[in-house]
């Protein structure tokens, strides 16, 4: 088995690769013939479904629970305000830039060198399958959750995002609402009572003003918004119907069905969900993986950004190097000694849990 330092420079090259493949969402092709090409010079078998590759621990054992180690190779499409080159992997000052470097190749990479790590290890208390997917940026329907049905049930999971290595225990769900408000179209010069942007006025505000009763310890309330309006081509027609986008962030409290159900109940207007399948996720405090980390000095919280464990219906902890700030930014990077923490700690965490 390779030691600590040899995994880590090798997960270094390979996001340096990675970095240098584009792979934006749907089309990470070439980014999966690189993870392909590190299991094999690790002589781990893998298997593939799409641009989706994943591996088991070499003594799989059926009676055992199993642990999801998961992160994405696909990124966003480089931010306009780059100065550097997104596509060329420069380290400088103790920093690697590139895009995908920070979201979230170096979680990705952390993972793959702590599963290379524990892979031929007997007697662990669970099994492990490592997933490197696709579509995660896009919520893709050929991301990690077309892959689930491959695999055995899972107990828990640990997503790699960047979080500083501090441990989001919940992470909050997505439901993104197309709300039309009807009305009745007219001139614009004759008295019309039943205007569809005056009628809105009121689905307006109460998408601002309501408050869903229960409060999440960790992700605080539910927070709806507004965020797109359109109703109208001409000044003086009165159009037939005005046109909503509302983002809703869903904390642990509730499913999106749920929330879905309050919104129809309190409004008139037709409502159509873009999705349902993006839910808020948890994990107890007291479960060994978070329980592991504590141990380490990490600390909790919410995060109120998405991730694939949207997709996943066991518990999950999402924890990686690299700060959630950096993604999708300008000159994207990550600390490479983030890179050699994060893998250390993975590995203190899974030894605790695993033993």
């Amino acid at each position: 088995m390779k030691n600590i330092e040899t995994l880590t420079q090798e997960a270094i090259a390979l996001l340096k690769s990675l970095i240098e493949t584009p792979s934006f969402s749907s089309e990470e092709d070439l980014t999966a013939l690189l993870i392909e090409d590190w299991f094999s010079k690790n002589n781990i078998p893998f298997e593939r479904e799409n641009n989706n590759i994943w591996a088991y621990n070499q003594h799989f054992d059926k009676s055992r629970p199993t642990l999801l180690l998961n992160s994405h190779h696909d990124t966003v499409k480089p931010n306009q305000g780059y100065t550097n080159d997104p596509f060329k992997a420069i380290e400088k000052e103790g920093k690697l830039y590139g895009l995908g470097s920070n979201d979230a190749g170096g979680c990705l990479v952390s993972l793959m060198a702590t599963f290379a790590y524990f892979y031929a290890k007997e007697n662990l208390s669970h099994n492990i399958v490592m997933v490197a997917s696709a579509e995660e940026e896009s919520s893709g329907k050929n991301g990690l959750n077309s892959v689930l049905k491959h695999l055995p049930e899972l107990d828990c999971a640990i997503v790699g995002e960047p979080t500083l290595m501090q441990l989001a225990v919940a992470e909050k769900g997505l439901l993104v609402l197309d709300v039309v408000v009807k009305g009745t179209a007219s001139h614009a010069a004759h008295n019309n009572l039943d205007n569809p942007i005056y009628n809105a006025m009121s689905v307006i505000q109460w998408f601002n003003s309501y408050q869903f009763e229960k409060v999440s310890e960790v992700l605080g309330p539910v927070k709806m918004t507004v965020t797109q309006i359109n109703a109208g081509k001409q000044h003086n027609v009165v159009p037939a119907e005005c046109h909503l986008v509302v983002d809703i962030r869903v904390n642990d409290c509730y499913s999106n069905v749920e929330i879905l159900e309050t919104v129809n109940k309190n409004l008139t207007a037709q409502i159509t969900p873009r999705s349902m399948h993006l839910n808020a996720s948890s994990i107890p405090v007291s479960h060994g993986l978070v329980q592991a980390g504590i141990a380490l000095g990490r600390t909790t919280y919410g995060s109120p950004t998405l991730s694939d464990q949207s997709v996943l219906s066991c518990q999950s902890l999402k924890l990686g190097p690299g700060e959630s700030l950096r993604s999708h930014s300008a000159d994207e990077f990550i600390y490479v000694n983030e890179i050699e923490e994060g893998i250390q700690l993975y590995i203190k965490i899974l030894e605790d849990f695993l033993k």
